[in-house]
Formats: structure tokens, C-alpha cells, sequence
């Protein structure tokens, strides 16, 4: 295991926990050292997002779609991501993309 995976795993803990600082700390410690584990990415955006920061929390989102497009679960999250700042149409898309997705996967 990477020590990157090993942080990004730490960095759950303190999610599940709902120590959001600790977590988003963590989780930037684990991209800066794997910038394409998208464990890492995933987990800061929705650490970012609970801790109301919802614009880090799509910047993340994005680069979690970059790493893993071909990841129905990475358009979902930004989707989601975009409804909460009311970016509606740029929702909609991401859910086409992840619908899309799951239906190539289930073929």
C-alpha cells in the first residue's frame, strides 16, 4: 500500500468521525503525494463539502473526473456537487455522463 493510500485511509477515520479539518488535511497530504489517486480526490471533495467549502469541494470533484472519467460514482458526486451551488444545467450533464456510464457498464 502507497503511503499516500495509507494517509487518504487515516484521513476517512477522521471523516467518519466528522473532523472535517483533519480529514481535508489529510487528504491534500495524500493528492500532493499521489496527485492521480482518486480514493484521495473523492474523499477531499466531500470532505470539503461538508465542511461548507462547496467550491474546493467541485474543484475536487473535477479532478476526481479527470482521474477516473470512465467512474460513473466521480460524475455522480459532481453532480450532486453542482446541484448544491445551483448549477443546474452543469448537474445535468454530469448525470447524463454517469447515467450513461452505468448503462455501457451493465451491458
Amino acid at each position: 500500500m502507497s503511503n499516500a493510500r495509507s494517509i487518504a485511509r487515516e484521513a476517512f477515520g477522521h471523516f467518519a468521525n466528522k473532523d472535517f479539518p483533519s480529514a481535508i488535511r489529510l487528504y491534500r497530504e495524500a493528492v500532493e503525494l499521489d496527485s492521480t489517486l482518486g480514493l484521495a480526490w473523492n474523499g477531499l471533495s466531500m470532505a470539503l463539502a461538508q465542511s461548507g467549502d462547496l467550491a474546493a469541494a467541485v474543484e475536487a470533484a473535477e479532478r476526481l473526473v479527470e482521474i477516473e472519467p470512465d467512474d460513473p460514482l466521480s460524475h455522480t458526486n459532481l453532480s450532486r456537487l453542482y446541484q448544491q451551488q445551483g448549477r443546474i444545467e452543469d448537474a445535468e450533464k454530469a448525470s447524463a455522463v454517469a447515467t450513461q456510464l452505468q448503462m455501457k457498464a451493465s451491458r
